[in-house]
């Protein structure tokens, strides 16, 4: 019988572990891309003279930009890390982006 300590792991057996490591990183940047899109739709200028408010909500979408893009980059990027973490982990910086995207181009 083999020891678990002496034999050496077989090839692309890391794969729940990576998805572990990596899924705390990407939690936390869909996180922050969620927030900043969450801000950037409640947030309503008082009137067309309002230059804070529309100021605002071009910085939330850009940063929750920003976060999806890094996001999908780290899930994208590193082959294994694309085969560890499966096709879901990219809907929602997609979503995110598309979302911040669409509220900073609708403006107001």
């Amino acid at each position: 019988m083999p020891d678990q300590f002496t034999t050496a792991p077989e090839p692309g057996d890391d794969s729940g572990c990576l998805r572990r490591v990596m899924a705390v990183p990407l939690v936390i940047l869909y996180a922050i891309a969620a927030f900043c899109c969450y801000t950037a739709l409640i947030t309503r200028p008082s009137g067309s003279w309002d230059q804070d408010a529309y100021g605002a909500i071009a910085l939330m979408c850009f940063l929750a930009i920003a976060a999806s893009a890094l996001g999908l980059l780290l899930t994208l990027a590193p082959p294994t890390v694309r085969r560890a973490m499966g096709p879901w982990w990219l809907a929602p910086p997609l979503v995110l982006g598309a979302v911040a995207a669409t509220r900073w181009v609708l403006g107001g």
